[in-house]
């Protein structure tokens, strides 16, 4: 059983056999919901539930609806289409994060939730950097050199700029090589 703290991910597929396999795969690692459905997937889902793990045929709501649905209700999830319908132009238009074909395994789906978690991650400090190093320019072009340097706020938001760069900087040298971060995918 996942700690309480952790990611959640929601297993979509209207097998329940394959539902249910997924979710024991990753259920030590996540805190792990099942729907045996789309209508059930959108009951289940809300603003906790970090990555989707969505089949595409489903009888009552496809996986394709489910996503419209999700992304217009502003979700924030990750989505990862996880199908064993053989991609074709039809996704270039379709706002998921990752396509996987089944039958997947334990590996590359626990990989997959992790690249979508750090992604997710990225964002947030991305933003967060952004933020806080506009407002240190705007104060360092606004106020005495002397008084800017002093202050303890100031300060306390250079150290976490700091340590925000050195963590994105972290990120983008794992993806230099995207073919090396990606390689279990194919």
């Amino acid at each position: 059983m996942a700690p309480s703290s952790a990611p959640t991910v929601l297993v979509v597929d209207d097998e329940q056999a394959v539902a249910d396999a997924y979710a024991l795969q990753i259920e030590s690692e996540y805190e792990t919901r099942i729907a045996y459905g789309g209508e059930e997937a959108l009951e289940t889902v809300d603003e906790n539930v970090d990555v989707v793990l969505l089949d595409r045929r489903m009888p009552d709501r496809t996986g394709d609806e489910v996503l419209t649905e999700l992304r217009e209700r502003g979700l924030d999830c990750r989505v990862v289409m996880v199908t064993a319908v053989d991609p074709d132009f039809d996704i270039l238009d379709m706002p998921f994060d990752s396509y996987l074909k089944k039958p997947v395994k334990r590996v590359t789906l626990l990989g997959e939730i992790e690249r979508q978690l750090s992604v997710r991650s990225y964002d947030a400090r991305f933003d967060e950097f952004l933020e806080l190093s506009t407002k240190l320019e705007i104060l360092r072009e606004e106020k005495p050199a002397q008084e800017f340097k002093s202050d303890a706020t100031v300060q306390t938001i250079q150290q976490r700029v700091k340590k925000l760069k050195s963590e994105l900087d972290e990120t983008v040298a794992d993806f230099d090589d995207p073919a090396q971060a990606f390689s279990d995918l194919v």
